[in-house]
């Protein structure tokens, strides 16, 4: 007896879109990141606002500067809190100890992004000709900018938890498709590698059993005692002690006064049962 698994069409790790869980990750990351621009168009220009307000003139170069930089530090600052997530997350911490490790994790992470923007802003501006001041309204820019991180941390650790718990259930893979049980038929030179679900019923026919598949008798060397045991578990049920039927092949049972049944099979053939066997095929 061999098995056989058919193919799939799930397309495994790729799913059926051919579409690749990295390839899905990058893409989900790429759409933040353009969502992060659009954040960043309306901080520009409630900083413009703010400062016109302020009787204070303001490039709206400088302001995109401002906040492109602050965005490049997050986008880079992304690679630790995407592995944070990963692995600070249910089921493996309770909801409780997770939401307590990652309000620990925000201060660390807000000092990184201000270090990393900080750098890049003073790189931009020196590239320019001219010096950045590390500055903010209230006079403690440190403070300023860890206030904002904050909340724009549990915002990234909610939606970095949402990428990975999407990208996991695309790429799981598929539950793999039922074994085929399959039966080798030598006949000749010739060997038949049959699917045991399609064999209609098996014969014993001297130091052979006669095998009935697709309208077709095929002799095997065997007992039938012997491919009993072999079509175990297979849905086949003995109606005689000369014959096996497949349970999902019967189409009827016709019940004779002597105790004795006829099994009419989907094919059309009728098959003679004895009364011996008849729980075999009841229930």
């Amino acid at each position: 007896m061999t098995d056989e698994q058919r193919s799939g069409t799930s397309g495994g790790e790729a799913g059926t879109s051919g579409l690749s869980a990295r390839a899905l990750t990058a893409l989900l990351l790429a759409a933040m990141f353009l969502f992060g621009l659009v954040r960043i168009a309306a901080n520009v220009y409630s900083y413009i606002a703010d400062r016109q307000g302020a009787g204070l003139a303001t490039s709206p170069t400088i302001a995109w500067l401002l906040e492109g930089c602050s965005l490049v530090a997050w986008a880079v600052m992304m690679i630790p809190c995407w592995f944070s997530v990963r692995h600070i997350r249910p089921p493996r911490f309770g909801l409780a100890a997770t939401a307590a490790i990652h309000a620990l994790l925000a201060i660390p992470v807000s000092l990184g992004h201000i270090a990393l923007m900080v750098a890049f802003r003073t790189a931009t501006w020196w590239a320019t000709g001219n010096t950045y001041h590390f500055t903010s309204p209230d006079g403690s820019p440190l403070l300023y900018e860890m206030r904002k991180d904050v909340s724009a941390y549990v915002e990234l650790v909610f939606i970095l938890f949402l990428v990975q718990w999407l990208v996991a259930r695309y790429a799981a893979a598929a539950p793999a498709p039922p074994q085929r049980q399959m039966l080798a038929v030598g006949d000749g030179s010739v060997t038949h590698h049959l699917p045991v679900d399609e064999i209609e019923h098996v014969a014993a026919a001297g130091n052979y059993v006669e095998i009935a598949w697709k309208g077709q008798r095929l002799l095997h060397r065997t007992t039938l005692s012997a491919i009993e045991a072999e079509l175990a578990g297979a849905g086949f049920a003995r109606i005689h002690r000369s014959r096996l039927a497949r349970k999902a092949a019967i189409r009827r049972v016709v019940t004779q006064k002597s105790g004795d049944f006829d099994v009419e099979m989907d094919s059309g053939e009728t098959l003679r049962g004895s009364r011996r066997y008849r729980p075999n095929i009841e229930g």
